[in-house]
């Protein structure tokens, strides 16, 4: 891809919006040799690399990279054999640190099932060295100072040193509070020379002897080193020599330690920063909402209302942009600031983004070509004595883009031929035109000559397009239209800003009669295609509003048909029990009539036959359809329900009231003193007289009034592994379920890990006017990693 094309479409802009998401060394060299690939198979990987990032960042937040220092030179001076700093091994060990971390990480998704495509094969290439990294850990710290641990010889030292210094402080403080202070410019103990010292004034010298060390600038103070402490500097000077000698010590063991795995170090570096450079795309696509684009080896470009990415996104207006397929060449004419050249720029800059595996800023389903290259001639004419140096300067431009171009190119010109005589700009430019369309190549041009509004009408794999003006205003609305040509609308504008409608009469009447036709018909056209396009936004709403109500209904409809298997399997079950029991009935009065028969010698009375009659008679339904109606009805209105209506909570065996109701198949129920949102299939409606009485309720003993427990609670719940909002939830249910089962402690396990789940579970608690009151565990049934809830 030619550097030309970079700078013109400004393509480092781009680059500088992902700068800010990255946090490595290494991802910073990566980004700053990014360049759009050529190779289908090498632009097809770098998307699925993108592709895993933002799988990646919607499940887990993004693979956790901190910030990393550039370690190239550190790893140079290994070569060579020359020893670290601790600030140069503190940054090593921090790469070692994070090769270990992601591989966990990584480790875990698989746990979790998360299909990744390419990342898991990469982060396997890591080279992990524990021990190493454990031992680097233990002895420098973050910021390249060495710890105590680092040897132990060291600490004996630092302890030594510690010692001395106490000592050296006790025996000054007999000179800066005892009766010798008076004789000191200020009660203070210093350092000259690395020993300690105290401010003596300058006539006082002899009260205290031992060494003068400096004097202030006055000569008023002499900064001496008593003669009483003399030995025990010497014994901290000593000390702190052999300190330094043993860090450097330390320093040169450890660069020993690493350096025959520098080569393993560096390939560390160059993969955490390509994954750090993942995590900057996969973010930056996220916040300008950009889409994974397809990719067409036929180079067929079809962007979904595209954006450019340099523009407020509040302000930027999105346009379908399609070439390739039915045309190879797209002719957009009009007048200056409808928007042609940002049109052009945005077509370019997304393919140069879509060739170097980022995502684009175009609605999901865009699809993008393979270009071996791309090439632009952009740039507004500023004057009238410039027309003629701009004439030749684009004119150089192209004639090097022909020299170059191929049937896999793609050409943006802006205002092809201009700077010249209007009707050799014309022909030029259709020449230009007919010879990058016999070469095969891909091209969109802008132009304000109406002799291409022709070519681009008579030219086979040609089509016209525009930027859309309000009718009404004369103001541009940014819209591509495609297969419209521009329509001039000069007069128009000049009339509107104010000139004599004389002038604008007899200028109409200089425009030739063809010309003022066409400008109407493309006015009738463009009229047209706002209307269409209205239309066509009208009808994809309301589109995609039939799909969410059908998509309500269709789960209306399946809890419909499950509550009615419900009811009639609830009808069939009672009409199955109301025939038994009649049949029982039927055979005791058959029992007893031949009982009766036998008993009266077969000679039964008549008015006991018609008493066993009536009651044969009372067991016949007239319309069992009627009766198996009623049972229906009956559970239908158990689930119809309304605010203020009594209803039981199946689940919890409670009875409450309903307040209001919560999305579609939720209800807000008041039980006793909770709140809670029930789903309906929970709740069955009860009439109010059937409802407990508050006199009953006193009257009962207290353990009458005992949840009854409808479930196992338990007085635990462990929340580690889980996601927030699902950990949140449960614990929410968790709190509910305790309450109605009288329990008064609770113990609620979170963890200490990143402390997200800990402060979560705090602020729940303290929001909680059901809780008494919570504190960590002791430290032997887990400390702050679980929490105690009195309610």
């Amino acid at each position: 891809m030619n550097d030309k094309i970079l700078e013109t479409l400004e393509f480092d802009r781009i680059k500088g919006q992902l700068a800010q998401y990255l946090v490595s060394a290494a991802g910073q060299r990566e980004l700053a040799a990014l360049r759009p690939q050529t190779d289908y198979q090498a632009v097809q990987d770098l998307l699925v690399e993108t592709t895993d990032g933002a799988d990646i960042l919607r499940l887990e937040d993004g693979i956790p990279i901190p910030q990393l220092a550039n370690i190239k030179p550190q790893l140079k001076r290994l070569k060579i054999k020359a020893n670290l700093n601790g600030t140069e091994l503190a940054q090593i060990t921090k790469v070692l640190q994070t090769s270990m971390s992601v591989k966990n990480f990584f480790d875990e998704m698989r746990e979790k099932k998360v299909r990744l495509r390419v990342l898991n094969d990469q982060v396997d290439q890591l080279v992990t060295i524990p021990s190493i990294t454990q031992r680097l850990t233990r002895s420098i710290d973050p910021d390249g100072r060495i710890n105590d641990e680092a040897s132990a010889k060291l600490h004996g030292i630092r302890q030594l040193i510690t010692k001395t210094e106490t000592m050296i402080h006790q025996q000054m403080e007999n000179y800066t509070r005892g009766k010798n202070a008076k004789y000191l410019s200020e009660p203070i103990v210093t350092l000259r020379n690395e020993r300690y010292v105290i401010p003596v004034i300058a006539r006082y010298r002899n009260k205290f002897g031992g060494v003068v060390h400096d004097q202030s600038a006055s000569g008023q103070t002499l900064y001496i080193e008593p003669a009483a402490v003399v030995d025990s500097n010497n014994r901290l000077r000593q000390a702190q020599i052999e300190e330094r000698q043993e860090m450097r010590r330390v320093l040169m063991e450890l660069s020993k330690l690493i350096a025959p795995y520098r080569h393993d170090i560096g390939q560390n570096e160059t993969i955490l920063g390509h994954l750090d450079f993942i995590n900057a795309k996969a973010r930056w696509a996220h916040d300008t909402k950009a889409t994974l684009p397809l990719l067409s080896k036929e180079n067929h470009v079809f962007l979904r209302q595209a954006r450019h990415p340099l523009i407020d996104p509040q302000r930027v207006v999105a346009n379908d942009i399609k070439i390739g397929d039915d045309y190879q060449a797209i002719v957009i004419t009009g007048p200056n600031t409808g928007g042609k050249t940002i049109t052009l720029k945005t077509l370019g800059i997304i393919q140069l983004m879509g060739q170097s595996g980022l995502f684009i800023p175009a609605n999901e389903g865009s699809t993008i070509g393979i270009f071996d290259n791309i090439f632009a001639d952009i740039g507004d004419e500023q004057s009238l004595e410039q027309n003629l140096s701009t004439f030749s300067g684009h004119m150089d431009g192209v004639k090097s883009i022909l020299e170059q171009i191929t049937d896999q190119s793609l050409i943006l010109l802006d205002e092809l031929g201009a700077g010249t005589d209007p009707k050799e700009g014309a022909a030029l430019a259709m020449a230009i035109l007919d010879e990058i369309g016999a070469k095969g190549s891909m091209v969109v041009i802008t132009t304000h000559y109406p002799e291409l509004k022709i070519y681009g009408y008579d030219r086979a794999k040609t089509i016209n397009a525009s930027m859309e003006f309000d009718q009404e205003t004369l103001q541009p609305t940014y819209h591509l239209l495609l297969g419209v040509p521009g329509q001039s609308n000069g007069l128009e504008i000049a009339q509107r800003l104010g000139i004599s409608s004389t002038i604008i009469d007899e200028a109409r009447a200089l425009v030739s009669d063809d010309s003022q036709d066409l400008n109407k018909m493309i006015g009738d056209l463009v009229e047209q295609r706002k209307k269409a396009r209205e239309e066509s936004e009208r009808l994809a709403k309301l589109v995609a509003e039939n799909k969410q109500t059908q998509q309500e209904l269709t789960e209306k409809l399946g809890r419909f048909n499950e509550q009615r298997d419900k009811l009639y399997e609830q009808a069939r079950s009672k009409a199955n029990h109301q025939v038994s029991m009649a049949k029982r009935k039927a055979d005791r009065i058959i029992h007893h009539l031949r009982q009766l028969e036998v008993q009266q010698g077969g000679h039964v009375k008549e008015n006991e036959l018609i008493d066993a009659q009536g009651k044969l008679n009372a067991l016949h339904q007239d319309n069992p359809r009627l009766r198996h109606n009623s049972v229906l009805q009956r559970a239908k209105q158990k689930h119809d329900l309304h605010k203020g209506d009594a209803v039981l909570v199946k689940s919890y065996g409670q009875y409450g009231e309903l307040l209001s109701k919560r999305g579609n198949h939720k209800w807000e129920v008041q039980i006793g003193i909770l709140k809670m949102a029930i789903d309906e299939r929970d709740l069955e409606k009860v009439a109010k007289k059937d409802l407990p009485r508050e006199k009953d309720a006193q009257r009962r003993p207290r353990a009458a009034v005992h949840t009854t427990q409808t479930r196992k609670t338990s007085a635990r719940l462990d929340l580690r592994g889980h996601r927030y909002e699902q950990a949140m939830s449960e614990l929410s249910d968790f709190i509910d379920h305790a309450l109605l089962n009288n329990l008064s402690t609770v113990t609620v396990i979170h963890g200490k890990g990143t402390g997200a789940l800990r402060k979560g579970t705090q602020q729940y608690l303290q929001s909680n006017p059901r809780v008494k009151s919570f504190s960590y565990a002791a430290p032997n049934a887990g400390g702050d990693g679980a929490t105690i809830v009195n309610l």
